[in-house]
């Protein structure tokens, strides 16, 4: 049995049971704010945290972005994308898009509830869905989406050390996010901070 189960407990029961309604745009306030005022509504989107569960223990699955595409190309993301009308809600948004980019069955994997909305500087609003994984097969990333697939030690993402800063730039203004490295790959921006929140989750009560 994988050494962090009372961890996935702590983190189930800490989570949202249902997809929570998204709030007006009048209400939001992005993680960054854009130059100019968004002229349309926000597109509501979900992304798959996926607790992997192996043998020596849980790990947490990333992609690193196809360099063609033309949006956040390279960069390090959770499976996820745009919430399709065919989509019954944000979780099943986030498995189908987990299994177009990487492979993953929705039957291999058990939704534990939903973290907050989280609101971009690119007007998306993201609907974290946490889900706990059993894979019955390899991970194969879509060529035309992912360039590669990796995961992360949940001890490693749960490590308060493993952290630092991420500062970028836009105009005058500077915006710092979480940053984590692992083995060659640099998370940053929403996926750092939404893998922070995750840690929040996870973390004894003393330890937060």
């Amino acid at each position: 049995m994988p050494p962090e189960e009372s961890t996935i407990e702590r983190i189930a029961g800490r989570l949202l049971r249902k997809a929570p309604p998204l709030p007006p745009a009048e209400a939001l306030v992005p993680d960054w704010m854009p130059e100019r005022p968004f002229e349309r509504p926000p597109v509501p989107a979900a992304v798959l945290i996926g607790l992997i569960e192996r043998p020596e223990g849980f790990t947490v699955l990333y992609t690193e972005r196809s360099p063609d595409l033309r949006a956040h190309s390279g960069q390090v993301a959770f499976p996820g994308g745009k919430v399709d009308a065919s989509d019954a809600d944000a979780a099943a948004a986030a498995l189908r898009e987990a299994n177009e980019e990487v492979g993953m069955a929705a039957e291999d994997a058990e939704v534990l509830g939903y973290m907050p909305p989280y609101y971009t500087g690119t007007n998306y609003l993201i609907t974290p869905v946490v889900a706990r994984v059993t894979p019955a097969g390899p991970f194969v990333p879509n060529p035309g989406e992912v360039h590669s697939v990796f995961e992360v030690p949940l001890g490693r993402i749960l490590t308060r050390e493993s952290y630092g800063q991420f500062t970028v730039k836009r105009g005058d203004k500077v915006h710092r996010t979480w940053q984590l490295d692992h083995d060659g790959h640099r998370i940053w921006g929403i996926t750092a901070n939404l893998t922070w929140q995750l840690r929040l989750l996870a973390a004894d009560e003393e330890q937060a």
